[in-house]
């Protein structure tokens, strides 16, 4: 049998388990053109939340619809194939959707893995998967911190903070995350190496509290959260700073709050740059030589928040928003 993950009903604000449901189907024959995937783990990536509004389809992807299976990536192996790609036994990191099984063909988003993997599988989720590879793009490509550098992390306790603030330090950089709990700041510092830690909360000053702890200012920001982070950061940048915008999870299914601050990023001659992880594929082998490189040697650390089963999709989804997952949110099948 096959088991997908819906669309329940469309999310107001963050969304919550309820949102989702499971279905049961038989297994789809393979017409010709096409494979059959097992799927052995689903990754949760809180940016998918931007395409389950009603006509939220873009360029990117389409808008989600309702009772069908929730897009997503996921960990995959080739079970059956009439495809003349793809080969019973090819490992795949795919974009198709949260599903225990999946048929394709050919023509989602698909990275092949080696017929070998070095490392957990999971670790293709994580450290070397989108997230992991997003950290590296955004910070050699466009952050680029030296041991002159403090760089400062918004989202620093979730999939892609936790790595990007390893490799900054790596290059010696003095490394601050912005975090929602007192427990997540004591974790980035003690167990992954980060130097300080900024408590993110209603009722804070989050300019004021980054200033104590930058008090010499910020020259890299990368950006996992977007709205009233983002207005803050820019008021702590240094003249020249680097700014690397690679999420906006305060803004995804909400109307976002705008940073009234912009005119700083002239005043300061700000360098700013979006980047999407998709728009590298070309490259990813390049970034998982390299953090694999970094992961063999104990540079940096691969932290996993796993649940179990299909019917923890939804609830695994869900912690993203409410801050439960301390690093990479996985669910394995």
């Amino acid at each position: 049998m096959m088991h997908s993950v819906v669309l329940a009903r469309r999310p107001v604000g963050n969304p919550v388990e309820a949102d989702f449901a499971v279905n049961e189907a038989q297994l789809p024959e393979v017409p010709s053109g096409f494979f059959l995937t097992r799927n052995d783990f689903i990754s949760l990536d809180a940016g998918f939340r931007n395409w389950m509004n009603e006509d939220s389809g873009d360029e990117v992807l389409p808008a989600m619809a309702l009772n069908e299976p929730v897009m997503g990536l996921v960990l995959a192996e080739v079970i059956a194939s009439r495809h003349a790609d793809y080969a019973v036994g090819d490992k795949l990191m795919a974009r198709f959707a949260w599903q225990t099984h999946s048929l394709s063909d050919g023509s989602d988003f698909i990275a092949r893995l080696p017929a070998q993997l070095e490392f957990a599988p999971s670790a293709y989720m994580g450290v070397l998967g989108d997230t992991g590879m997003s950290a590296y793009f955004g910070m050699t490509d466009i952050a680029k911190p030296t041991e002159n550098d403090c760089v400062l992390i918004s989202g620093a306790g979730g999939a892609v903070g936790t790595i990007a603030g390893q490799i900054a330090k790596l290059y010696g950089a003095r490394v601050v995350g912005i975090v929602g709990s007192q427990a997540k700041a004591d974790w980035l510092c003690h167990t992954l190496g980060y130097d300080a830690a900024v408590l993110r909360s209603a009722d804070t000053d989050l300019a004021g509290e980054i200033r104590a702890v930058c008090p010499e200012g910020v020259d890299v920001f990368f950006d996992n959260v977007g709205g009233q982070t983002l207005e803050a950061a820019i008021s702590n940048m240094n003249h020249r700073g680097r700014m690397a915008l690679c999420g906006a999870i305060s803004g995804y299914g909400v109307a976002p709050y705008g940073p009234n601050n912009l005119f700083e990023l002239v005043t300061k001659e700000l360098s700013v740059e979006g980047f999407m992880t998709h728009f590298r594929h070309e490259r990813y082998d390049e970034a998982r030589e390299q953090l694999s490189t970094w992961l063999r040697e104990g540079a940096i650390q691969s932290p996993e928040h796993r649940l179990q089963g299909i019917e923890s999709v939804g609830k695994a989804f869900a912690d993203l928003f409410a801050g439960e997952n301390f690093g990479k949110t996985i669910v394995a099948l």
